[in-house]
């Protein structure tokens, strides 16, 4: 069976580096970014990332079916016993299309839902301090922070209610968040 992480956090929260540098740490872990899976099949040039494209070029959130599809794809298909998600779930509908995926299988059993917070200046200064693309501008920032503040409060009670959130300050240095969150996964699996 397969232990799913979810690490959730504000653009600009650091959860894609956390994720990373704790799938380095460990031979059993594995990371996807669903930004990371979108961004390659963008470049890819697919008529699938042409899709994903005239959404996330707006900040604006991939279709669910697409979402789901690529997800549930990379946890198949993942090469470890743990697999580390970023980024996911950002709307309640796709917290709900995961959970009835998870209920209608074995395979996978998500283990817990990881929160990096951040306050809003310091997710809007990293973002656009580090200028990774076309859509890391002030207008696409605040649509994003828009579209990931907007349904946070009913995913952070679904996942209270199952007892599987966890918050991690995402304020601190880069070690310290990772050395807790890291040891936090350890504890679990």
């Amino acid at each position: 069976m397969k232990k799913l992480f979810l690490i959730i956090g504000a653009p600009g929260s650091g959860k894609t580096t956390d994720a990373e540098l704790i799938a380095q740490k460990h031979t059993d872990i594995t990371h996807y970014s669903t930004g990371d899976m979108f961004r390659a099949e963008v470049a890819s040039g697919s008529e699938l990332g042409k899709t994903i494209d005239s959404y996330v070029s707006k900040g604006n959130l991939v279709p669910i079916d697409i979402v789901i599809d690529t997800i549930v794809t990379a946890i198949k298909n993942a090469p470890t016993p743990t697999v580390i998600i970023d980024g996911y779930p950002r709307s309640v509908e796709q917290m709900e299309e995961l959970d009835k995926y998870l209920k209608t299988q074995d395979e996978v059993e998500l283990v817990n839902v990881i929160e990096v917070e951040v306050s809003e200046e310091v997710a809007c200064d990293r973002v656009l301090g580090r200028a990774r693309g076309a859509d890391d501008n002030v207008e696409v920032f605040n649509n994003r922070m828009k579209v990931y503040t907007e349904p946070l409060e009913a995913i952070q009670s679904f996942y209270e209610d199952k007892n599987l959130l966890m918050k991690i300050n995402g304020e601190r240095t880069i070690e310290e968040i990772v050395n807790e969150m890291d040891q936090f996964i350890q504890s679990q699996i």
